[in-house]
């Protein structure tokens, strides 16, 4: 593959992986669930439809703003 497919794959994989680190690291809060059901519990809860579906959308929003952004300044 070449340069102009990379570099978009890349940067919204990175951005779905913080958003789903982020979710993982909100269920071991004080107030999280995971705390007392554990970390196998906590990756079903996190792993789901809806939230892939999110995370491709602000994948997608954040990759085309950070664009608009370099090219830009």
């Amino acid at each position: 593959m070449n340069k102009n497919v990379w570099r978009p794959l890349i940067e919204i994989s990175f951005i779905i992986f913080l958003f789903y680190s982020n979710l993982l690291m909100g269920e071991f809060e004080r107030s999280g669930m995971a705390q007392t059901r554990g970390i196998a519990w906590a990756i079903r809860d996190v792993f789901t439809a809806a939230n892939f579906e999110i995370a491709m959308v602000a994948a997608v929003i954040g990759y085309i703003l950070f664009e608009f952004l370099r090219r830009r300044f």
